[in-house]
C-alpha cells in the first residue's frame, strides 16, 4: 500500500511538472552574419521572458525565403523575412509554387541592397557584372530573390555572370581573397559582414544611378530608393541604393490573443532592441503597416488600432 501511495506520488509530482513545461517555438532568422540572427535573438528573449510558459529559440536558415515557408508549414512560429518575398508568397510567385497564407506583425526595418566589389575593382555600375564572377547570395534567401529581381528590372542578364550562391559569410571571404568579383549583401546599413570586411580589404559599394532606382520602383513598387552616408562602412562613399522593408512573417492561423502580446511586447520593449541594434530605430508603431500589400494578423491589426486610439484622443 505505501509503495502505492508513494507511486501515485510521483506521477501526481511529475504531472505537475510536465504542465509547468513552457512551449517550445522557434523564429527563424538567417545567417549569423547578418542582422536577422541578432534581431530574432533580442525578440526570442522579449518574447521568453514576458509570455508565461512561453520559450523560444533562434533558428540559423537561409532567411527569408526558408522562413516563410516554415511559417506557413508550422515549423516556425514566426519568421524574418523580407517584404517582397512575403508578397510573392502571398501571390503565389516564384520562388514560391503556390499562394500562401502569410500574414504580418509588424514592419521592422528597411533592408537596403548593396552590392559590393573590391575598392581596385573596374566594376562602377551594375552593367558592368557582365562576364564578372558574382555571389547573388544563398539559395532560399532574399538577397538572392532581391538581386534576381534588381537585375531582372534592369534588363540584365544573369547568364552573363558567372553566379555564385554564397551566404554573406562565404561571400565576403570570397571577395577578400579575390575569389569573386563582386557580391549582393541584403540588410540594414551597418550590416555586420560588411563592416567586418571593410576592415580588412579596401572596398565599394556600388551607387545606384536616378534612372536606375526609376526602372527598379517602376518594375518592383515595395522598393524604394535610400541614401547611405559615407562612414557607415569604413572607408567607404556615401552611395544611393534600393531598399525593402523587413517584416515578421506569420501563419494566418496564428492564434490572435498570443499574435496581439507577440506584437504589444515589441513596442513596449522597444528600448532594448534599440539598445542592442541600431536598425530598430525604425521599428516603430507608425511603421508596422509600411508593407501594405500583406494583411497584418488580426492580433497585430487590434494593436496597432488600440494605439492608434490612444494617439487620437
Amino acid at each position: 500500500m505505501k509503495k502505492t501511495i508513494k507511486t501515485l506520488l510521483l506521477f501526481s509530482m511529475l504531472s505537475v511538472v510536465g504542465g509547468a513545461q513552457a512551449e517550445n517555438y522557434t523564429i527563424g532568422t538567417g545567417s549569423q552574419s547578418g542582422t536577422y540572427y541578432p534581431y530574432g535573438g533580442v525578440l526570442a528573449k522579449i518574447w521568453s521572458d514576458n509570455l508565461p510558459d512561453f520559450n523560444m529559440r533562434v533558428e540559423v536558415t537561409a532567411a527569408s525565403v526558408e522562413n516563410t515557408i516554415k511559417v506557413v508549414q508550422d515549423k516556425q512560429l514566426v519568421g524574418l523575412a523580407m517584404g517582397d518575398v512575403v508578397i510573392q508568397a502571398q501571390e503565389g510567385s516564384k520562388p514560391f509554387s503556390r499562394a500562401l497564407d502569410v500574414a504580418v506583425l509588424t514592419a521592422l526595418y528597411p533592408n537596403v541592397v548593396q552590392f559590393v566589389v573590391r575598392a581596385d575593382s573596374d566594376i562602377y555600375s551594375l552593367k558592368d557584372l557582365k562576364g564578372k564572377t558574382v555571389s547573388l547570395g544563398a539559395p532560399g534567401s532574399g538577397t538572392r530573390v532581391s538581386a534576381r529581381s534588381i537585375l531582372s528590372a534592369l534588363d540584365l542578364d544573369e547568364d552573363g555572370m558567372n553566379v555564385q550562391s554564397l551566404n554573406f559569410s562565404a561571400t565576403a571571404e570570397a571577395l577578400a581573397n579575390g575569389q569573386i568579383d563582386a557580391g549582393v549583401f541584403v540588410g540594414g546599413t551597418g550590416l555586420g559582414a560588411i563592416t567586418e570586411l571593410a576592415l580588412t580589404r579596401d572596398i565599394r559599394v556600388l551607387n545606384f544611378s536616378a534612372e536606375d532606382m526609376k526602372s527598379i520602383m517602376g518594375a518592383l513598387p515595395a522598393y524604394q530608393s535610400v541614401q547611405v552616408e559615407q562612414g557607415v562602412y569604413n572607408g567607404v562613399e556615401s552611395f544611393t541604393a534600393p531598399a525593402v522593408w523587413n517584416v515578421l512573417v506569420v501563419n494566418q492561423r496564428l492564434d490572435e490573443e498570443l499574435a496581439y502580446n507577440m506584437t504589444r511586447l515589441i513596442f513596449e520593449n522597444a528600448s532594448a532592441l534599440q539598445n542592442s541594434l541600431s536598425v530598430a530605430k525604425f521599428t516603430t508603431v507608425e511603421n508596422m503597416n509600411q508593407l501594405s500589400a500583406v494583411s497584418l494578423h488580426p492580433g497585430a491589426q487590434k494593436y496597432l488600432q488600440e494605439q492608434q486610439s490612444k494617439q487620437a484622443q
